[in-house]
Protein backbone atom coordinates (compact mmCIF):
# COMPACT_ATOMS: atom_id res chain seq x y z
CA UNK A 1 0.00 0.00 0.00
CA UNK A 2 1.22 3.50 -0.89
CA UNK A 3 0.28 6.90 -0.16
CA UNK A 4 0.16 6.83 3.64
CA UNK A 5 1.00 8.99 5.53
CA UNK A 6 2.05 8.79 9.73
CA UNK A 7 0.14 11.47 11.63
CA UNK A 8 -2.69 11.35 14.90
CA UNK A 9 -6.39 10.96 13.11
CA UNK A 10 -6.91 13.46 16.16
CA UNK A 11 -4.38 15.97 17.82
CA UNK A 12 -4.41 14.01 21.16
CA UNK A 13 -4.13 9.99 19.49
CA UNK A 14 -0.50 8.43 19.00
CA UNK A 15 0.53 8.91 15.02
CA UNK A 16 -0.82 5.98 12.95
CA UNK A 17 -0.83 5.36 8.96
CA UNK A 18 -3.90 7.44 7.50
CA UNK A 19 -4.45 7.00 3.84
CA UNK A 20 -6.09 9.68 1.84
CA UNK A 21 -9.77 9.95 2.40
CA UNK A 22 -12.17 9.34 0.17
CA UNK A 23 -15.03 12.01 1.07
CA UNK A 24 -18.17 12.07 -0.40
CA UNK A 25 -22.11 10.29 0.34
CA UNK A 26 -21.86 6.58 0.81
CA UNK A 27 -24.82 4.01 1.38
CA UNK A 28 -24.28 1.10 4.03
CA UNK A 29 -26.96 -2.15 3.54
CA UNK A 30 -27.21 -5.56 4.68
CA UNK A 31 -27.96 -8.51 2.50
CA UNK A 32 -28.31 -12.23 2.66
CA UNK A 33 -27.39 -14.94 0.79
CA UNK A 34 -29.12 -17.97 0.97
CA UNK A 35 -27.29 -21.29 1.50
CA UNK A 36 -26.68 -22.81 -1.92
CA UNK A 37 -27.09 -19.37 -3.78
CA UNK A 38 -25.02 -18.44 -6.98
CA UNK A 39 -25.28 -15.59 -9.16
CA UNK A 40 -24.60 -15.51 -12.54
CA UNK A 41 -22.12 -12.88 -13.94
CA UNK A 42 -22.64 -9.64 -13.31
CA UNK A 43 -20.96 -6.03 -12.37
CA UNK A 44 -21.51 -4.55 -8.72
CA UNK A 45 -24.26 -1.97 -8.57
CA UNK A 46 -21.51 1.02 -7.52
CA UNK A 47 -18.39 0.94 -6.08
CA UNK A 48 -18.67 -0.80 -3.07
CA UNK A 49 -16.43 -2.34 0.21
CA UNK A 50 -18.04 -5.93 0.74
CA UNK A 51 -17.70 -7.05 4.34
CA UNK A 52 -18.87 -10.51 5.87
CA UNK A 53 -20.57 -10.59 8.61
CA UNK A 54 -21.48 -14.29 9.07
CA UNK A 55 -21.38 -17.16 6.92
CA UNK A 56 -18.65 -17.39 3.88
CA UNK A 57 -19.61 -16.66 -0.07
CA UNK A 58 -16.84 -16.61 -3.36
CA UNK A 59 -16.32 -14.31 -5.62
CA UNK A 60 -14.84 -15.45 -9.20
CA UNK A 61 -13.61 -12.47 -11.58
CA UNK A 62 -13.62 -12.70 -15.36
CA UNK A 63 -10.31 -14.11 -15.64
CA UNK A 64 -11.49 -17.22 -13.43
CA UNK A 65 -9.88 -16.05 -10.24
CA UNK A 66 -11.60 -17.53 -7.38
CA UNK A 67 -11.67 -16.21 -3.90
CA UNK A 68 -13.77 -17.22 -0.66
CA UNK A 69 -14.22 -15.24 1.96
CA UNK A 70 -15.29 -14.92 5.09
CA UNK A 71 -15.28 -12.83 8.69
CA UNK A 72 -11.99 -10.95 9.03
CA UNK A 73 -12.15 -10.46 5.38
CA UNK A 74 -13.07 -7.44 2.57
CA UNK A 75 -13.10 -7.29 -0.83
CA UNK A 76 -13.78 -4.00 -2.82
CA UNK A 77 -16.24 -4.62 -5.88
CA UNK A 78 -15.26 -2.11 -8.54
CA UNK A 79 -16.15 -3.51 -11.63
CA UNK A 80 -18.61 -1.18 -12.97
CA UNK A 81 -18.74 -0.85 -16.20
CA UNK A 82 -16.51 -3.69 -17.32
CA UNK A 83 -16.85 -5.20 -21.41
CA UNK A 84 -17.98 -8.33 -21.78
CA UNK A 85 -15.62 -11.21 -22.62
CA UNK A 86 -16.52 -15.19 -23.63
CA UNK A 87 -20.31 -14.13 -22.05
CA UNK A 88 -19.31 -13.01 -18.77
CA UNK A 89 -19.03 -9.07 -17.61
CA UNK A 90 -18.63 -8.33 -13.90
CA UNK A 91 -18.09 -11.25 -11.65
CA UNK A 92 -20.19 -14.19 -10.11
CA UNK A 93 -20.50 -14.86 -6.72
CA UNK A 94 -22.49 -17.62 -4.21
CA UNK A 95 -22.51 -18.96 -0.84
CA UNK A 96 -19.96 -22.03 0.59
CA UNK A 97 -20.93 -24.12 3.12
CA UNK A 98 -24.05 -24.41 4.86
CA UNK A 99 -24.74 -21.68 5.86
CA UNK A 100 -26.32 -18.33 4.45
CA UNK A 101 -24.09 -15.67 3.71
CA UNK A 102 -24.97 -11.90 5.59
CA UNK A 103 -22.52 -9.12 3.86
CA UNK A 104 -22.57 -5.56 4.77
CA UNK A 105 -22.16 -2.97 1.73
CA UNK A 106 -20.56 0.32 2.08
CA UNK A 107 -21.72 2.01 -1.26
CA UNK A 108 -19.98 4.65 -2.79
CA UNK A 109 -22.59 7.09 -4.99
CA UNK A 110 -20.96 7.38 -8.34
CA UNK A 111 -19.54 10.87 -8.23
CA UNK A 112 -17.48 9.90 -4.32
CA UNK A 113 -16.13 6.86 -5.87
CA UNK A 114 -12.54 6.28 -7.06
CA UNK A 115 -12.21 6.75 -10.59
CA UNK A 116 -10.06 4.03 -11.45
CA UNK A 117 -10.08 0.48 -10.76
CA UNK A 118 -7.20 0.75 -8.04
CA UNK A 119 -8.48 4.20 -6.63
CA UNK A 120 -7.52 2.87 -2.87
CA UNK A 121 -3.95 2.20 -2.57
Amino acid sequence: MTEFELKAIQPSAAPQWLGKAIRGSVSVLTTVLPQAWEGDWHENPKPQWIIPLSGRWFVESMDGTRIELGCGDISFGGDQHCRQIEGRRGHRSGTVGEAPAVLMLVQFDATSAPATACGFR
